[in-house]
């Protein structure tokens, strides 16, 4: 029986992950460089200790660039691709089932509580959730599976009664690594990833509604019990 559902935010609820992107990309041209997609993406879902794209610039352009100037640049460009940000299709419908049905919600992300909290009053998401868990809470973020394992422990479930919703390699690694049931929903950069044993795959969390999403997990469930 499925108790409980875990967001991810970053590129889930919200897509911050492509216009972030975008925006380094626009810095890194400013400087007569190029990030590529496959080295930006071993830092998506996570922190920059996987990859950082301030220390890489000066890798690519043979000097040391103060990270504080390329953060101040990053920061403009980003905050102007934001400027007009939507949730993602399907997500208050999602929170407003879930509250339904007394369904347990939490937000699981290797960002701080304070990046989070700001697009949560602005959304007017907070209540939504029973417990958010951020970086500042743990130890190691994804795709590390404590993040997920302390959302579960707060939310008083087992992994087998929860369903995690990802966007990211890493994310869905660490929902993996914790034992949750899977969807995957990637947006217009993690897209490109190659996911693999994930439960289901969306486009959009307006292509099936969470008691659609429930149902099929739980009939997966049950077979699988079963053995057939």
């Amino acid at each position: 029986m499925i108790r409980a559902v875990v967001f991810d935010f970053d590129g889930l609820i919200i897509d911050t992950e492509t216009p972030s992107y975008h925006a380094f990309c626009e810095v890194y041209r400013e400087y007569g460089a190029e990030l590529p997609f496959e080295m930006y993406a071993k830092c998506v879902g996570t922190t920059f200790e996987h990859f950082d794209p301030h220390l890489y610039l000066s890798e690519c352009v043979g000097e040391a660039i103060d990270p504080k100037l390329v953060n101040t640049r990053f920061r403009a460009v980003y905050s102007r691709l934001m400027s007009e940000s939507a949730l993602r299709p399907g997500v208050v419908e999602y929170l407003q089932t879930a509250r339904k049905l007394q369904i347990k919600t939490a937000i699981a992300t290797s960002a701080s509580l304070s990046w989070v909290e700001p697009y949560l009053q602005r959304f007017e998401l907070k209540d939504y959730f029973d417990h958010i868990t951020t970086a500042d809470d743990v130890s190691k973020v994804k795709p590390d599976p404590e993040l997920y394992l302390q959302s579960l422990s707060k939310l008083g479930v087992a992994a087998e009664e929860a369903i995690s919703f990802e966007d990211s390699l890493n994310g869905f690694k660490a929902a993996r690594a914790a034992g949750l049931n899977c969807v995957v929903v990637p947006n217009e950069m993690t897209k490109q990833f190659a996911f693999a044993d994930y439960d289901l795959m969306m486009d959009s969390m307006a292509d099936r509604s969470l008691e659609e999403v429930i149902h099929l997990l739980s009939r997966v469930n049950e077979s699988n019990r079963s053995g057939t």
